[in-house]
């Protein structure tokens, strides 16, 4: 495209400033992009440390539900599932990353409420309960951290592109356009410096 451009001045100024504007523009999706990236590695650091007390509790709560199904009876168990209201004690909010809207997801950590009577159970469902109900509020955690995950790594990705666009695209191109038109217009420069010392020397000449 560069044959295209008129070597002028004003032409020269243009490409110039576009060629600063995407020079900064790169370096602020650089930064952005570090940020985005410190800000996930350190959730993945986190999700892994839920995931781990996720896979922890889930065994010892199904261990335990296990010892209640065989003393207690599957049937029974059930009937003290059903009992149990489905939870609905969280909210989803968000906030703003370097223009990343990530989830909050506020609960409230009460002490566990137990909606059967203790006639027919015993300590193995009180601990399998306890257990889902803390695995509940991990998972909360969890969903938090993954979607914000994924969501950084998304504009992580978005970010790359543009930033590779102009490194490799935009910055070659404008920087190409300076030099030609620069070339051009210190070349017309020195041929008019010359034809201007061969009019002044054939004008002294004449004078004499």
């Amino acid at each position: 495209m560069e044959e295209n451009i008129a070597p002028t001045k004003s032409n020269l100024m243009e490409a110039q400033y576009a060629l600063e504007f995407c020079k900064r523009g790169y370096e602020l999706l650089d930064k952005k992009r570090n940020v985005l990236i410190r800000e996930m590695m350190g959730l993945m650091d986190k999700a892994q440390d839920i995931q781990k007390k996720v896979r922890i509790l889930f065994k010892e709560a199904y261990e335990a539900l296990q010892v209640a199904n065989i003393t207690i009876g599957v049937v029974d168990v059930y009937e003290v599932a059903k009992s149990i209201p489905k939870t609905a004690d969280f909210s989803i909010l968000t906030r703003s990353i370097m223009g990343v809207e990530i989830p909050v997801i506020k609960y409230k950590e009460e002490e566990l409420q137990h909606y059967y009577s203790f006639y027919h159970t015993n300590t193995a469902l009180d601990v399998a309960v306890q257990k889902f109900y803390e695995v509940k509020n991990l998972l909360y955690q969890l969903a938090e951290v993954e979607d914000s995950v994924f969501k950084l790594a998304m504009e992580i990705k978005r970010t790359q592109k543009r930033a590779n666009a102009l490194k490799n695209i935009q910055i070659p191109k404008y920087t190409a356009i300076v030099k030609m038109i620069t070339e051009v217009l210190e070349e017309k420069d020195r041929e008019d410096f010359f034809r201007l010392k061969v009019l002044k020397r054939k004008l002294a000449q004449k004078a004499r």
